[in-house]
Parts: C-alpha cells; structure tokens; sequence
C-alpha cells in the first residue's frame, strides 16, 4: 500500500483541526486595548495548541518521508493519532474558556499524554511494517524523547489539581522539546536530489 494517501488525509484533518481552533477564537467587544484582555487566555492557550499540532504536522511528516509502505495496522495507528489530535480544539477552548482552570488542564494533559502515546504507536507500527533495521528504525531507536514525554505529561495531570501554573510549564517544556523536527530521522536519511 502507498503512503501518499495516508499523507493527503492526515494533512488535510490536521488543516480542519487548526481551522476549528482558529474558529473559537472570538473577536473582542470595544475599540480599546483593553478588550483583548478577557481573551488572553484562549489566545494563550490556541498558542499551544497551534505549536503543538505543527509539532505532530512536521514530525509525522519527517516519519511517513522515512518509510516505505504502509499496511492496514499503520492506517488504523494513524486514526487512532488523528483521533486524539481531533481533540484539540475541545480542550484548548474548555481550558481558555476558564482561564487555566485545574480539570481542563488535566484533561488537556490526558489528550497530550495520549496523542503522544498514539504517535509512539504509530512509530512503532510503521517499523514494524519497514524492519528492524530500516531506516526508520534507526531514527527513532528507543525513542526516549518520546517515551519522555509521555511521562511528562503524566506528571503534568495530576499536577494540575495542585499546582496548575507547573503543570502547564510542564506542557510548555515538552513543546519546546519538541519544537525543531525530529533531527533523528533526517540524519538517516539520504539526500535529496532533484
């Protein structure tokens, strides 16, 4: 099976996702500065996702680039991702709607540890489908940048009830882990000729 489909559909849902986080972002009422103010913590937290989801954009990008084929267990991995990533917009509009509240913040920690473990899923699914010694399984190795943060995000969710500020550092440290693409893969890659 082609991988260029599977590309196709997962850019095109991570498209409608970011639209539909766009969507809830409201346009204040007043001409003055001060309008924004009420806004700032669903603006805060569209950021977030926003960086996040272009995390998962560009490192699914750079893994689906590593691998060969697919197969019908890889489609159903990349639902489950899609599934959780399509989460989103709830809980970034649930936690900016009530300014960081403790429960939305741990709900969106569970659909980050759980996207973080349905890309994990994913990887290992392709590598199970290219090899053990394919490219792509030597990128990614252990894959203890992403087993890391899974772990961080568990932290994070019942961190949330207590120290709700700590919590949300600790989603903005994962992020920023994550921030430049995942350098493991190009480095196995070969170049690209035209």
């Amino acid at each position: 099976m082609h991988k260029a489909r599977l590309e196709a559909f997962s850019d095109g849902v991570l498209a409608i996702i970011i639209t539909i986080m766009a969507l809830d972002l409201h346009i204040p009422r007043g001409q003055q500065l001060g309008a924004l103010q009420p806004l700032l913590p669903v603006f805060l937290c569209y950021v977030l996702s926003f960086v996040y989801i272009g995390i998962y954009w560009n490192n699914h990008h750079h893994m689906l680039h590593a691998a060969k084929r697919v197969s019908g267990g890889v489609l159903w991995a990349n639902l489950h991702l899609l599934f959780w990533l399509s989460l989103f917009p709830f809980v970034t509009g649930w936690m900016g709607e009530n300014s960081f509240g403790a429960v939305p913040t741990a709900l969106y920690g569970v659909v980050l540890m759980m996207a973080g473990a349905a890309y994990w899923i994913l990887a290992r699914t392709l590598i199970a489908v290219e090899g053990k010694h394919s490219i792509l399984a030597q990128a990614i190795g252990a894959d203890r940048k992403g087993l890391l943060s899974v772990a961080l995000y568990a932290l994070a969710i019942p961190l949330a009830f207590v120290h709700r500020l700590l919590a949300q550092a600790i989603f903005v440290a994962v992020a920023l882990m994550w921030l430049v693409p995942d350098r493991r893969i190009e480095r196995v890659l070969p170049p690209v000729t035209e």
